[in-house]
């Protein structure tokens, strides 16, 4: 579809971020590497935190409703190339690093999406409102690459 609200791209990143937690629980679940079924939890509890961030938008009383109101024409495919999809079915991982460079390109494509929505901007809350999310995944990043840091001395 050619024209979404902003809503429509919240509540797929909703679900992004759900589908990548449950993807990380049950390769948790697969593994017998104590260390990657560590990882693996921390991403998934991580991803779920992420995935009530954006619900609280709808709850939280603030002035997005406006924004999440918003209309945008986007003529390329909604909300992203499949290639965000593509990594909420990977199954299997072999190491920290592995994992760790997918749970950093998902969030710099996620990212790049929020970029590109705020410089497609229509009025200047819209923009001010992708560019918060678009920040806020910088920071996940950072302390995400902490994270795998701390894994990797275990």
């Amino acid at each position: 579809m050619r024209y979404n609200q902003v809503k429509d791209l919240v509540v797929w990143a909703e679900g992004f971020h759900q589908r990548m937690a449950r993807q990380y629980s049950e390769a948790a679940d697969r593994t017998d590497n104590e260390r990657l079924t560590m990882v693996l939890t921390y991403l998934a509890s991580r991803e779920l935190r992420m995935q009530q961030g954006l619900d609280d938008l709808f709850h939280d009383g603030s002035d997005h409703r406006d924004v999440l109101e918003t209309w945008f024409d986007e003529s390329s495919e909604f909300p992203q190339p499949p290639e965000l999809e593509r990594l909420t079915e990977k199954s299997e991982w072999n190491s920290v690093d592995e994992i760790a460079r997918m749970a950093v390109e998902s969030n710099r494509k996620l990212q790049a999406l929020y970029e590109h929505r705020a410089s497609r901007a229509a009025i200047p809350p819209e923009a001010e409102f992708f560019n918060a999310l678009a920040e806020g995944h910088e920071a996940e990043i950072r302390k995400l690459v902490s994270s795998m840091q701390k894994f990797d001395d275990i």
